[in-house]
């Protein structure tokens, strides 16, 4: 990022601010603090392009911060920024209630200094990263909205970024459906394709090799050949994208949720992000190398 990191905290109780924001602080990061839900709501609207991350406790006075996450994800000159909650690791309803409404990265009380700013790291590159998706497709023009159905091959990550950029083009809302599409054919070139195990690829990013295994599973003679192929129809009134890989499939049913028991993992919540958040709606088939993904005409 050429600017400077900008990152709201909203906490309560005085001492955790202030040792959050001294961390914060070291890193290089610029911390504006609020002591209620409601005052963080305010500061929000008051400056919507400012914050490129929001560190959320769960029970702030005025606006508890499960309802300042609804009302952030509901604004659209918001929805973009990552937020991390902040609650204990056994409040599990809590977890899976944030992560419906998409909060994607979580601290635990009494946190750690080497984790949190780990997990802001992580926060910030994702962020990053989906405003560099959305600013591609919004430069973009959308002679795609003219398609009415084609078929597409690819093998590896980078084609995978490049094709959902250019299908998201044949959306409504691009911007909510980009992270989706990409989401599903990364899936299906890393999980499908390769047969990366979702232990593996948690084994992987911790060690930061996972890009690399990727590129050295694409040239082995058992995958070196397969590929992932997208059919596009439009209709009346909705779109669809059915991809397949040629792998094995996979135990889907898992993935379509949001999972407490994975709320603290560096990955795993792609499916159920595109699912509940991105795509109208996301179906796997059989044996689960084929998805069907549908995104609504609006009227």
């Amino acid at each position: 990022m050429s600017h400077p990191i900008h990152i709201l905290l909203a906490e309560d109780e005085e001492i955790i601010a202030i040792i959050i924001q001294d961390l914060l602080g070291a890193q290089g990061y610029q911390v504006t603090t609020c002591n209620d839900g409601l005052a963080a709501w305010n500061q929000l609207q008051a400056a919507p392009k400012t914050y490129d991350v929001v560190l959320l406790d769960r029970g702030l006075p005025g606006l508890d911060g499960m309802e300042v996450l609804r009302r952030i994800k509901a604004e659209p000159a918001l929805a973009h920024i990552p937020v991390i909650m902040e609650t204990a690791q056994g409040d599990q309803d809590s977890i899976r209630e944030g992560l419906s409404q998409g909060a994607y990265y979580y601290l635990t009380k009494p946190f750690q200094p080497d984790v949190m700013v780990a997990v802001v790291k992580a926060a910030l590159q994702q962020g990053q990263e989906l405003r560099e998706m959305v600013d591609s497709v919004r430069r973009s023009e959308r002679p795609l909205a003219l398609m009415y159905n084609g078929a597409f091959r690819f093998r590896d990550l980078e084609e995978s970024r490049l094709l959902a950029n250019y299908l998201a083009r044949t959306c409504p809302e691009p911007g909510r459906a980009i992270q989706g599409l990409q989401e599903l054919l990364i899936n299906a070139v890393e999980h499908g394709n390769l047969g990366i195990s979702y232990e593996e690829k948690g084994d992987l990013v911790l060690q930061g090799t996972w890009q690399d295994e990727v590129q050295r599973r694409l040239h082995l003679p058992e995958y070196c050949e397969r590929y992932v192929e997208v059919r596009f129809e439009r209709g009346d009134e909705s779109l669809r994208f059915t991809i397949q890989d040629q792998g094995e499939g996979f135990a889907w049913t898992d993935y379509l949720e949001f999972s407490p028991d994975r709320a603290f993992d560096l990955h795993g919540r792609g499916i159920a992000m595109a699912s509940k958040l991105s795509l109208d709606k996301v179906e796997y088939q059989g044996q689960g190398n084929v998805v069907v993904a549908t995104v609504n005409l609006l009227n």
